[in-house]
């Protein structure tokens, strides 16, 4: 590409991967800055040394090791996941090109996301979790150019992100602190915090990977 072309929030193909543009310098020797969108690992470049990619309805992607699909047919929902690829903020918005937000609640045609943006229906696509039946990978540009290494790799960046989810807390799962034996019921999740029922707040990978609290009871969540 050339320099002028590339703009912060675009997709784009470098070393046959697919990765976001995250900001541009112009004078600098290697004046694009990416992250891999896969795992977010930033890389800088050269403007020629990249291609120029638009995600559109039924591309399949893989976001930290979660695979999902790209779709214009599909109602966003809340908890779920939405990229902006047709960006018109209002005044007091402040989301850009290929955005990826979070679901807070929806009304009407609009989505309210948990970075206090409000997004109308024609300016995103929802990210359904998983590949879908008819879409369209676009992790790498040329799949026969694809080692068995990087094959590998994101298999156990997907058993990862499986793991981690796994553990995650849940409203309603149950622990007990092995130090002095009070169970205690989670009651909410907030961010990366989790509140216990006596009041208790800690960090959720804190409580997980924690000496002295152990979880005795899993919820399923479509009990709620």
């Amino acid at each position: 590409m050339n320099l002028l072309q590339v703009r912060k929030g675009q997709f784009v193909y470098y070393k046959n991967e697919l990765h976001k543009v995250y900001s541009v310098r112009p004078l600098s020797r290697l004046p694009v800055l990416m992250y891999r969108i896969k795992d977010m690992e930033q890389v800088a470049a050269r403007a020629e040394a990249i291609e120029y990619y638009r995600p559109k309805h039924l591309d399949a992607l893989m976001l930290l090791g979660v695979r999902y699909t790209l779709r214009k047919d599909e109602r966003a929902t809340e908890g779920g996941y939405i990229l902006i690829t047709n960006p018109d903020p209002g005044h007091l918005d402040h989301y850009s090109l290929n955005e990826f937000e979070k679901v807070d609640k929806l009304e009407g045609d609009r989505v309210y996301t948990t970075l206090n943006n409000t997004v109308k229906s024609k300016e995103f696509l929802v990210m359904v979790p998983g590949e879908q039946p008819g879409s369209k990978s676009i992790d790498y540009l040329d799949l026969s150019a694809v080692t068995d290494e990087q094959l590998e790799a994101d298999r156990k960046l997907e058993e990862d992100a499986e793991k981690e989810a796994a553990v995650n807390p849940s409203v309603g799962d149950i622990y007990i602190n092995l130090d002095n034996g009070i169970k205690a019921m989670v009651v909410a999740v907030i961010e990366d915090e989790v509140v216990l029922g006596h009041g208790e707040r800690i960090k959720s990978a804190e409580l997980f990977k924690s000496d002295s609290w152990n979880v005795i009871y899993i919820t399923d969540e479509e009990d709620f």
